[in-house]
């Protein structure tokens, strides 16, 4: 879809997603209209330089100079060391291209590392209030006298917080574990003592 394109409103699309998807389109051209020179540069050259036809075109610059130079293709003008030429062309041209395609992924790995930001934000909230909502639910069963399991009910209520999460990761990709298969940051957690980072699955 065109940046500069209206968002299509789907048949039976709500009114709050469509705001949404408006909200996040606009904020991308914002982004976009912040971008430095040099990044818009790199961006445009990033996808000239992904285009079928620039392929095409190299293919058809350097496939007939490599005709011409080895003599497939007879001309009356001397080329002289034309193949060194040729390769230091292209060899320039490749750095150049990885630098611009450089310059763009970093852009690109920004704009994901703010767009993973925003979803683990949003788990958070989501796991936040489907926690309360759990617990409403589990005291509604207690007044109305419903059997439930208890370890499940206090397992759920537990709210995951992140800062153990994002240690148990470290912990697994570091070298703690055996190559290839890193010691559980769970199983490390029980033997320590500590509480558990996550909470154990309640599905049966």
């Amino acid at each position: 879809m065109d940046r500069n394109d209206p968002v299509p409103s789907g048949e039976g699309m709500k009114e709050q997603l469509t705001s949404n998807i408006l909200r996040l389109v606009e904020r991308r051209r914002q982004e976009d209209a912040r971008a430095s020179p040099s990044e818009r540069i790199a961006e445009t050259i990033t996808k000239i330089a992904g285009s079928m036809t620039f392929i095409l075109l190299h293919v058809v610059f350097y496939g007939g100079a490599l005709l011409v130079l080895t003599d497939l293709i007879p001309i009356p003008i001397p080329f002289g060391e034309g193949l060194g030429l040729v390769g230091s062309v292209a060899s320039t041209e490749a750095i150049f291209l990885s630098l611009f395609v450089l310059m763009n992924q970093r852009r690109e790995e920004q704009r994901a590392d703010a767009r993973a930001d925003f979803t683990l934000h949003v788990s958070l909230l989501t796991e936040d209030e489907l926690t309360k909502l759990a617990s409403v639910i589990y005291r509604m069963a207690e007044r109305l006298d419903v059997p439930i399991d208890e370890g499940a009910a206090q397992e759920v209520e537990k709210n995951v917080d992140p800062e153990q999460v994002l240690d148990a990761l470290e912990e697994i990709e570091g070298d703690g574990g055996a190559p290839g298969h890193p010691a559980s940051g769970h199983d490390r957690d029980a033997a320590a003592g500590n509480p558990p980072a996550m909470k154990d699955s309640t599905a049966s």
